[in-house]
């Protein structure tokens, strides 16, 4: 249940660090470079600790899936980016895929 866990800050961080990579305009504002490197390290820090308990197949795929799903919507609800339906069905492949990976997966 720990692996879980650090896998969620993992998830934070990378949708935090993420985020915050829009604000560094190319990396020349510098407080916002810190805390976007800062997020990164966090998140692959705690990515790294989730290994131990998870299966690394299983533990990217959640970390990916979930990421790129809670990225999307702060690009749509923060950011007021597009969302047409071609991303909408990736984002249910890739969702398709992680369940696929956590009930198939050579890990279980």
């Amino acid at each position: 249940m720990k692996g879980y866990l650090f896998l969620l800050v993992a998830i934070l961080g990378e949708v935090l660090g993420t985020n915050l990579l829009k604000t560094t305009d190319g990396f020349t504002k510098l407080m916002p470079t810190i805390y976007t490197i800062m997020a990164y390290v966090i998140s692959f820090y705690f990515l790294s600790l989730s290994f131990k308990t998870i299966p690394i197949a299983v533990a990217y795929a959640i970390w990916g899936a979930i990421g790129i799903i809670l990225i999307t919507l702060f690009s749509v609800i923060v950011w007021k980016e597009p969302l047409n339906l071609m991303t909408v069905v990736g984002l249910v492949l890739i969702i398709s895929g992680t369940i696929i990976v956590n009930i198939y997966g050579t890990g279980h």
